[in-house]
Formats: C-alpha cells, sequence, structure tokens
C-alpha cells in the first residue's frame, strides 16, 4: 500500500467515524434548555409543547429543563458551552440572542458565534396598552397627546434593554416623542404598575394583558406585528392605526451550538417543522398570544441576522448604556 491510498483510506475512516454518531442520532434522551422559569409563561409553554412533538419524532425523550435567569441568558449560555452532539438544545429567544449581547456586554457567549438556528418556531406580537385615565383612543390620539406634553408620559418596561423596553424606544424614536421610561423587574411587575395607574402606558405581551383588557383595566390600542392578532382582530397594528412601518415582535426558535453536524441539524430542523403541524401544538401556541411561524435554518438564520443591526440601533440611537 503506498502513501497515497493510505492516506485516502484514514481520511475515509475519520469521515465515517464522523458521520456515524450523526447517522445513529439520537440514541439517548435529548435536552431542551427553556432559559425561563416552569409556569406558564409564553417560553415555557412552548418549550413543552415542542418537547413533546420532537419525542416522537426523534424517537427518544426530549427533556424539557428549565435553567432561568438573567433575562435567558444563564440558560442561553449553558447551551453554548454544551458539546456540539445534538443532545443539548435551546429555546433561543430574540431577547437573550439579538439584544442582550449589546445591552450586556460581558456575556459568557457571542450570539453569531457560538450558535447554530435551527428551525424557526414563532412570533410574538405586543400590545400597545394604556391605562384608562389616558386620554387616547387610538394611536394617533396618543402620539398628538404625547407631542402637546413633551416629557409628561411615563411608560413602563420589564427592565432597562428588555425587548418592551426597546419596543417602546422605537415607537418614541419613530413618532419623535420624548416620553419618560420606567423599568420594573419583569413583565408581571411593570402590567401591575400600569393597570394601578402608577405608569401610564407600555408595551406587553398578549398572555400578561390580555386579561386586564378584557376587564377593562387596560385599553389596547395597537399590536406591534405587520398582520393584527388572532385572539384581538378588533385592535389594528401600530403600523395600520397611525405609524406606518412600525414592527416589532419577539421570536422564538430551535438553537444548538455551533459546529453542531450538518445531518443532526438538517434531522432537528426538518422534525421542528413538522411539529408546528400539528394542530394541538398551534392551538397551544395560539392561546398564549404566539403566532407559529415555521422556517428551515436559511429563512431562521437571515431573520436572526435581519433582527440584530436593527436592534442595536434603537439601542445605540436611544443611549441606553451597557448594563
Amino acid at each position: 500500500m503506498n502513501l497515497m491510498t493510505q492516506a485516502v483510506m484514514t481520511a475515509a475512516m475519520l469521515t465515517f467515524s464522523a458521520m456515524a454518531p450523526a447517522q445513529n442520532y439520537p440514541t439517548k434522551p435529548v435536552r431542551l434548555v427553556i432559559p425561563f422559569p416552569s409556569g406558564t409563561s409564553v417560553n415555557d409553554v412552548l418549550g413543552r409543547a415542542l418537547a413533546r412533538r420532537l419525542s416522537d419524532a426523534l424517537g427518544q425523550q426530549v427533556i424539557a429543563d428549565n435553567r432561568s435567569g438573567a433575562g435567558g441568558t444563564l440558560g442561553t449560555e449553558l447551551v453554548a458551552k454544551a458539546p456540539p452532539d445534538g443532545y443539548t438544545l435551546l429555546v433561543g429567544v430574540t431577547g437573550a440572542l439579538s439584544i442582550a449581547p449589546f445591552v450586556y456586554p460581558k456575556l459568557g457567549y457571542d450570539s453569531q458565534r457560538d450558535f447554530i438556528p435551527v428551525a424557526m418556531v414563532a412570533l410574538a406580537p405586543y400590545i400597545l396598552v394604556v391605562h384608562p385615565s389616558v386620554p387616547a383612543k387610538n394611536v394617533k390620539e396618543l402620539i398628538a397627546l404625547a407631542r402637546a406634553h413633551p416629557g409628561k408620559l411615563n411608560y413602563a418596561s420589564g427592565g432597562t434593554g428588555n425587548i418592551t423596553h426597546l419596543q417602546m424606544e422605537l415607537f418614541v424614536s419613530m413618532a419623535k416623542l420624548s416620553m419618560v421610561h420606567v423599568p420594573y423587574k419583569g413583565g408581571a411587575p411593570s402590567t401591575i404598575a400600569t393597570v394601578s395607574g402608577e405608569a401610564q402606558l407600555m408595551f406587553s405581551s398578549l398572555a400578561t394583558t390580555l386579561s386586564p383588557i378584557e376587564q377593562g383595566r387596560l385599553r389596547a390600542l395597537a399590536v406591534s406585528t405587520p398582520k393584527r392578532s388572532a385572539v384581538l382582530p378588533q385592535v389594528p397594528t401600530v403600523s395600520e392605526a397611525g405609524l406606518p412601518g412600525y414592527e416589532a415582535s419577539s421570536w422564538y426558535g430551535l438553537i444548538v451550538p455551533a459546529a453542531t453536524p450538518p445531518a443532526i441539524l438538517a434531522r432537528l430542523s426538518n422534525d421542528t417543522i413538522k411539529a408546528l403541524e400539528f394542530t394541538e401544538v398551534k392551538e397551544r401556541l395560539v392561546s398564549q398570544g404566539i403566532v407559529p411561524a415555521a422556517g428551515g435554518t436559511d429563512e431562521f438564520r437571515k431573520y436572526m441576522a435581519a433582527e440584530i443591526p436593527k436592534w442595536t440601533k434603537v439601542i445605540r440611537d436611544a443611549k441606553i448604556p451597557p448594563q
């Protein structure tokens, strides 16, 4: 056997040994990290619905593992440092991957370098709500009110650099307004503050604000996405209600560590998209006010790539300091 033949055989053996794990995948339970607490949060509901269907598709148990903390960044970092073998997956979210790296520069991961987007799962519209005492019945009236009284309206958010903060900063910037930001420690406290009248308006998730909207304790003016929500079809979008071109939402998707083998990536992407076709999965997501938005790896990668500069500009224009 000459040296060239030996080299070719060695290369072939190495390639085969690298492909074998991917071809046999999975041979043991898979962990799906949900970087938020267990309970009724959108992230948890979505993650558990996905875990059940992926278990059936993969023929191995997919274990939902809640690793909450620091706005989803702790669980996200855990996945970034996991072996790229397809056995540790992440429910990726906008805040931890498109926003946090530019608000928290000391994070232990790089959202563009350390992960591969597998499949887009859903988009979440946010609702622009005001306290009933605010004399604005629609977006145009709110903009007129804010312009007439610069710096007098207070808006709540789930925290500095939170998606609800940036959505309002985008609104303020596009409408050329001046408002006062009042950050709270999470979506629930900020909603309570707005319901009580401590703050006068905010962008919030449907899951958090639907009940007070139905009870008349908050007034819904518009939804943040390009299309109306099926849950509140009578509420217009921000764009059609008075601020053309406005669009802001949270995305959810399946993410894996960088260097995960292409064969495993393709398997997970295909099975995730199929999981979203089941009626009970769609209904579970819609019940939380989020919209199924299946998309493969390439589509998801392009979407994420567009989100990063968008929110980076909002952070820069609003002069939000590193946290």
